[in-house]
């Protein structure tokens, strides 16, 4: 199962856009990457639309976004590679973080920030916080 690495050919040749090769090229094409249903401006399904709103009050907006529904084999695809059973699925760095519950909660109790930092990303929550001080 080696060889993922380096070689620049893009398209993924024989393996489809569900293979582990295809799924590990899009994980680690960005530093935050959400596998989702719809697309940030038309989330079709209310966990992913929370994802987006979750990064969007980071002040997250430059990430990649696949729409799962637009891709059956990817959509199988993706929760073979997490081993993880629903959509959406959000990745930082390359790294599976959770779904939607798992966001809420890294967002509640203030480790998405630390994540977030850990990318070179400020969340605009901070600066929200400051301003919230200063009243």
């Amino acid at each position: 199962a080696g060889g993922a690495e380096g070689g620049g050919a893009e398209g993924g040749g024989a393996a489809g856009s569900g293979s582990r090769e295809a799924v590990e090229r899009l994980v680690r094409a960005h530093p935050v990457v959400v596998f989702m249903k719809g697309s940030p401006a038309q989330p079709l399904c209310g966990f992913s639309n929370a994802v987006v709103q979750i990064l969007r009050l980071h002040g997250v907006e430059d990430y990649r976004a696949h729409d799962v529904l637009q891709d059956p084999d990817l959509r199988q695809g993706i929760k073979n590679y997490s081993n993880w059973p629903t959509i959406p699925q959000v990745y930082l760095n390359g790294e599976f973080v959770g779904g939607c519950d798992i966001l809420l909660q890294m967002h509640q109790n203030g480790d998405l920030v630390e994540e977030l930092k850990k990318l070179g990303i400020r969340s605009a929550l901070l600066d929200a916080k400051k301003d919230q001080d200063k009243k």
